[in-house]
C-alpha cells in the first residue's frame, strides 16, 4: 500500500539530455544527494517518486528528456523495531523460517501510523537469537504480506537464504495459496479464472484497479455455498500475487468482500433481518487466507499448511440464509 503522503517537493528537478533513457534509480543517485541507491529503490518501490505527475513504483523505469522528478521524502522511523511480547499462533517453525497465523486488525510491519503492535515485532520478540539475519539487518524476513484486515496462514524467513529462496518461488508463482471469502451477491459461474490485469488506480493512489496498462493478474475461484441471492462463499486461488488482487478481481465481478470499505463503496444497501446489524458491526474483510503450500528452501521437502477461516465467516453465512 503507498503511503497516503502528497507530494511535497523535497526534491525536484528536469531530467536533462544525458539523463534521456537512464534507469529511474540511476537519475535518481546522479541527482538526489544524500541517498544510497538502494535507499532510493525503497522510495520508488514504496511510491514516493512523481515522473510528470505519475507515480511510478518501478526502478527501472526509463525517464525522458524533460519529465519532471518529484521525490517526496517520508518522515524517518526508527531503523529496528522493538521486540514486543506479543501471542503468536505457530504452525511450523525450524531453524530457517517460521509458518504461522496472522489474526485480522494487525500489520505486516511498521509504518506510519503503525509504529508497533505488528508482526515483525511479535517475531522480533519470539524468535530472538535465531535471527541471523536479513540484508544485513537482525530481523524477520517477510516475503509476502497480508492485509491488515485479511486473517490467515504466512511464512516468514529467518535468514538471508530462506529469504532470497521462498521470495523466489513467490516471485515465479509457485507457492500454493488459497484463500476463502464471503462476497456480495453470487457469480453467475459456480467456478472460473478471472484474467484481468492490475495497476494502480490514477485517482487514488491508495487503490488498485484493472487497467490495460497493468500487470497480469490471474485468480481462480469456485462457489462453495450460497446465503440465497445476498451473499456466498467463495475458494480463491491465487496464480499470481498483486497488490489487493483478490479484493479488486472480484469487485471487477460485481461481487466485493463483505467488510471492504475500500472497493466495496459507502452506499451498498445491507440486507434485512439478522445480517444487517452482523455486517454493520464487521471490523474486517471477510477474506483469509486459508492454505499455503510451498517447498522448504533448505530441505527442498513439500510443505504445506491449512487454518479453515474462523467462527466469523459460518455465523455470518448462517445470519444471511436466514
Amino acid at each position: 500500500m503507498l503511503p497516503n503522503a502528497a507530494f511535497d517537493g523535497d526534491e525536484s528537478f528536469v531530467v536533462a539530455a544525458d539523463d534521456a533513457d537512464t534507469r529511474l534509480d540511476v537519475c535518481l543517485a546522479r541527482r538526489v544527494a544524500g541517498h544510497s541507491r538502494s535507499r532510493l529503490q525503497a522510495l520508488v518501490r514504496e511510491g514516493h517518486v512523481r515522473v510528470s505527475g505519475r507515480v511510478i513504483t518501478e526502478p527501472s523505469h526509463r525517464v525522458k528528456q524533460d519529465d519532471t522528478i518529484e521525490v517526496s521524502m517520508p518522515p524517518p522511523v526508527d531503523a529496528t523495531p522493538l521486540p514486543e511480547a506479543i501471542p503468536l499462533d505457530i504452525l511450523f517453525e525450524d531453524e530457517h523460517l517460521i509458518v504461522l497465523v496472522k489474526p485480522a486488525g494487525i500489520v505486516m510491519h511498521p509504518a506510519p501510523g503503525h509504529a508497533s503492535g505488528t508482526m515483525v515485532n511479535a517475531l522480533l520478540a519470539h524468535c530472538g537469537a535465531s535471527l541471523s539475519g536479513i540484508g544485513g539487518v537482525k530481523r524477520p524476513g517477510i516475503v509476502h504480506r497480508l492485509d491488515r484486515d485479511v486473517s490467515g496462514v504466512i511464512v516468514v524467513a529467518k535468514h538471508d537464504r530462506a529469504h532470497v529462496a521462498l521470495s523466489a518461488q513467490f516471485t515465479v508463482h509457485s507457492i500454493d495459496r488459497y484463500y476463502e471469502a464471503i462476497i456480495w451477491g453470487v457469480p453467475a459461474l459456480a467456478a472460473d479464472r478471472i484474467d484481468r490485469p492490475i495497476g494502480r488506480d490514477p485517482r487514488d493512489r491508495l487503490k488498485m484497479t484493472i487497467t490495460g496498462n497493468g500487470k497480469r493478474a490471474v485468480t481462480d475461484y469456485r462457489l462453495i455455498e450460497a446465503a440465497g441471492v445476498a451473499a456466498s462463499r467463495v475458494e480463491l486461488k491465487l496464480m499470481t500475487g498483486r497488490t489487493h488482487q483478490i479484493r479488486v478481481h472480484l469487485t471487477s465481478l460485481g461481487h466485493p468482500i463483505l467488510g471492504d470499505r475500500v472497493y466495496t463503496g459507502r452506499h451498498r444497501p445491507l440486507p434485512p433481518g439478522p445480517a444487517r446489524e452482523k455486517i454493520a458491526s464487521l471490523d474486517r474483510l471477510a477474506l483469509h487466507a486459508r492454505d499455503l503450500g510451498f517447498v522448504h528452501p533448505v530441505s527442498g521437502q513439500y510443505l504445506h499448511f491449512r487454518r479453515d477461516p474462523p467462527p466469523l465467516f459460518a455465523e455470518m453465512m448462517t445470519a444471511l440464509r436466514t
